[in-house]
Formats: structure tokens, C-alpha cells, sequence
């Protein structure tokens, strides 16, 4: 008979607790970045800025979890989860309130770096806290929590954000994160257990401090500071390939990134995402400039979309550990682009908004077939050593392609409002523009949808290197 070692009574807190803490701090965070899509356009009129400054109020705190992202299991060991969350969610509702009280574009930019510090580890030191909970005993109902706030918030986030903006204020959109955020704390102080710091693991600094700057010049030449932004960026950003590869401890592992899978997945997270999310950026605007529409009307008529992102990745997700990933990914950069097309074919002054709605749909079906695949086509086969570090990697450059992507694609966009309609220099005077002006508005943001198109089209050619068989038993973990 064998004998079963006695079970250790459980002393710490219940990890559906645990979990539930972690989803309301979590879809906090996600509804204030899908809030702040609606509000670009009011923030355009009320600081008089243009498009490629306004999108900077995006672009910034996305730079914030690029900061932040490839130090967090750094920070992790050195501080703990429970003291490392808690300082997050402060970062934070703090950056929430300095934004809700900004009185500039600039300033507002700073503070949204701030949030995106505190965002940037929320998420990942969540997940963490939660399979710590779970243990060895981890179960399917507790983690697929986790996914609630990506699939949800989304959703929620614009049409909450559009009432708020028409009903309230375009500060509350913001400023509603700190109620949430003091009860998120507080919740968190409470349940979460404690846990001791694990490592002296060296943080690579120097590559921290060519990153972010790099990015930062980088985007900032692009979208019409100058020749010499951009180089500096360009330079600094060498420079940090240089490091990555060469050092011992990097920031991130780049040099994983030289398998064939892992570089494929790669090229496909910085193409889907840049296109995606950069015109999620300026589809509002087209409703609210070209249509004349409220922000909440902006932000109910994104529903179709991004219920079909959703929905799909959901499938998806399931369907890739029966089929291979890069049948999936594949289509997805299929599907994709020919709902742009769909779009871009349509749009005008007038056009009925369930055929645009209907094409969004199909975009986004192409979208969810996409992101999370090629996420875990990336990763599959790698040694328990390494998925973790090529994980972070992929993170990171989708956030630095989300960031490119906005910033490109807002440029775009100005560019073609101005060179279609004399005497208009910034984007708030669009908005007071007569109804005669609505077929060249509509113009310039079918022009910039090619673009998209064309970004979202590309990105099938590294969707073909992704695996497009199942693995075998002795394939499991891949050799380089």
C-alpha cells in the first residue's frame, strides 16, 4: 500500500480571493487604456494641439510600460510581489490624479508616463501573485480570471469613457481611477499574502537607459521633430541591440530571437499591432470629426469590433493547441487587412454605419486570430529557462510597435487632413470645420487606412515561418 504524505493545512488566503483582487486592479488599468482612445479628440479642442502632439498622451504611456516591463521580475525578486503590486497600484492612482488635474498637454503627457509605470508591473506581478496562490493545485476556473479585464474592458472602456467625457469631464476619465484604485489598495493590503525578496539578481541599467530615451527620440523624429531626433534615436537604439546581444545579463534576451520561430512571432507582434492599435487611435476621430458624433455614440459604435476581437481570441487560443499556430496566425493576416479594405472601400461623409461596423468586424476577427497565436507559436517548444524571458521580449517590442504604430499613423493622418483642407494647421480646427468639409475629412481617413491596410497585409510574411505543423513528442522543446 502506498503511503500519502499528510496535507498541509492551507494558512495563507483563499486563491479565488487572491485572483479577484488581482481582476478588479486589472480591469482598472485596461479600462483607462481603451478610455482614453474617445478622448482624443476632446483633448485635441481643449489644449489646441495637433494630432502628433495630442498623440502623445497615448504614445507616453505606452513608453512608461516599456520602461517598466523588462524590470519587473528584476524588482519581483528583489522586493517581493505583495510590496512591488502595492507600489503599483500607488504609481498608479497617483499618475491617475496628476493627469485628471493636468493643465497642458505636456504635463498631462509626463503624468501618463507615470500611470504606464504603475500599469506596466500591475499586470504581470498579478499573474504572478496568482499562480503563487494557486500552487501546484492551479485549476482552470481560477486562472482563467485572469482573462476577464482583457475581454471586458475593451468593451466597457469607450462607452464608459464616452460618458464621461459628454456627461462630465474629459479630467474624469482619469480621475475616476482614484476611488477604484485607493479601494484596489486597500483590498490588496489586506488579502495578498507576503512574500520575502528571492533574488540579487544585477539589473542591467545602462540598457534601461538606452531603451526608453531611444524610443522616445525615435518616435519623436518620426512624426515631424526633425532629422536629428530620429538618428539619435536610431543610434541610441543600435547601441542597445549592441548591448542586448553582447551583455551578460541583458535587458532583454535578443538573442533568442535568432530562432526561427521566436523571430517570426516577432515580426508578426510588431506589424499586427502597430496597424491595430494605432488606427483604434484614430477611428474616433473620424466618427466625431467626419460624423459630428458624441464621444459615448463613438464609443458604442467600436462594439461590434472589439466584441469580434475578443470573442476570436478566445477561439483561438483553445483552437492553436489543436491546429498549428501558423495556419491560425496565417489567416488571421488574411482576415485582417481585407476588413480594413472592407472599411477604406466604404467610408465617406454618409455611408451607413452598419457597414463599417460590419467591416471592423471582420478586422477584428483577423486580429484575434492573430495576437495571442503568434504570442504562444512564439514561445511553444522553449525550456522552462528561457519561455519566460522570450515572453518579456515579445511584450516588449508589441508595446514599442503599438507606440510607432500611434504615433505613424496620427502623423499620417494630420498630414492628409492639412494637405486637403487650406488655412486648417491643427486638428481641433477640424472639428469646427462646415458640413462641406466632411468628403475631404473622409478622404483623409480613407487615405490612412491604406496604410493600415498595407501594415496589416505585411505582416503574412512572417506568419509563414510560424509553425505549420503540430509538434512531435520530441519537438516539445526547441533546439537552437
Amino acid at each position: 500500500m502506498t503511503a500519502v504524505a499528510p496535507t498541509t493545512p492551507r494558512t495563507g488566503p483563499e486563491p479565488m480571493a487572491v485572483a479577484l483582487v488581482v481582476v478588479l486592479n486589472s480591469l482598472m488599468v485596461v479600462l483607462d487604456t481603451t478610455i482614453v482612445h474617445i478622448a482624443i479628440g476632446t483633448l485635441a479642442q481643449e489644449f489646441h494641439a495637433p494630432l502628433t502632439t495630442i498623440q502623445w498622451v497615448t504614445t507616453g504611456y505606452v513608453l512608461g510600460l516599456v520602461t517598466i516591463i523588462p524590470i519587473t521580475a528584476w524588482a519581483v525578486g528583489r522586493f517581493g510581489t505583495r510590496r512591488l503590486y502595492l507600489t503599483a497600484i500607488a504609481f498608479f492612482v497617483i499618475g491617475s490624479a496628476l493627469c485628471g488635474l493636468a493643465w497642458d498637454v505636456w504635463s498631462l503627457v509626463a503624468f501618463r508616463v507615470l500611470q504606464g509605470l504603475g500599469g506596466g508591473m500591475l499586470m504581470p506581478v498579478g499573474m504572478t501573485i496568482v499562480m503563487r496562490a494557486a500552487g501546484s493545485g492551479a485549476n482552470g476556473r481560477l486562472m482563467s480570471t485572469l482573462g476577464i479585464p482583457p475581454l471586458i474592458g475593451p468593451l466597457l472602456g469607450p462607452i464608459l469613457g464616452g460618458f464621461l467625457v459628454d456627461g462630465a469631464s474629459w479630467r474624469w476619465i482619469f480621475l475616476i481611477n482614484v476611488p477604484v484604485g485607493l479601494c484596489g489598495w486597500l483590498l490588496a493590503a489586506r488579502t495578498l499574502p507576503a512574500d520575502p525578496a528571492r533574488s540579487r539578481r544585477r539589473l542591467d541599467v545602462l540598457g534601461l537607459l538606452l531603451l526608453s530615451p531611444g524610443l522616445a527620440s525615435l518616435i519623436y523624429g518620426l512624426t515631424g521633430g526633425g532629422a536629428a531626433f530620429t538618428v539619435a534615436g536610431a543610434v541610441l537604439g543600435a547601441v542597445f541591440v549592441v548591448r542586448a546581444l553582447t551583455g551578460e545579463e541583458p535587458l532583454i534576451q535578443l538573442r533568442l530571437f535568432f530562432r526561427r520561430r521566436l523571430a517570426a512571432a516577432a515580426g508578426t507582434l510588431t506589424l499586427v499591432p502597430a496597424a491595430y492599435f494605432g488606427s483604434m487611435t484614430i477611428l474616433p476621430l473620424y466618427y466625431q470629426v467626419v460624423r459630428g458624433e458624441s464621444a459615448a455614440m463613438t464609443g458604442m459604435l467600436g462594439i461590434p469590433q472589439v466584441l469580434a476581437v475578443g470573442l476570436t481570441m478566445q477561439v483561438a487560443t483553445r483552437l492553436v493547441d489543436r491546429v498549428p499556430p501558423g495556419r491560425v496566425v496565417a489567416l488571421g493576416t488574411v482576415v485582417a487587412p481585407a476588413g480594413v479594405l472592407l472599411f477604406l472601400f466604404q467610408v465617406s461623409a454618409d455611408v451607413p454605419y452598419w457597414r463599417l461596423m460590419a467591416a471592423m468586424a471582420v478586422m477584428g476577427v483577423g486580429i484575434g486570430m492573430t495576437l495571442m497565436p503568434s504570442m504562444a507559436a512564439g514561445t511553444r517548444g522553449l525550456s522552462h529557462d528561457e519561455a519566460p524571458a522570450a515572453s518579456t521580449g515579445l511584450m516588449i517590442i508589441q508595446q514599442v510597435a503599438v507606440a510607432t504604430g500611434t504615433a505613424v499613423l496620427a502623423a499620417r493622418l494630420n498630414h492628409e487632413v492639412l494637405g486637403r483642407i487650406p488655412g486648417v494647421r491643427d486638428l481641433d480646427q477640424a472639428f469646427a470645420l462646415p458640413a462641406s468639409a466632411a468628403p475631404l475629412l473622409a478622404d483623409a481617413f480613407r487615405s490612412t487606412y491604406l496604410w493600415v491596410a498595407v501594415i496589416m497585409a505585411a505582416a503574412l510574411l512572417p506568419a509563414l515561418f510560424l509553425p505549420r505543423s503540430r509538434p512531435s513528442g520530441g519537438d516539445l522543446v526547441e533546439r537552437s
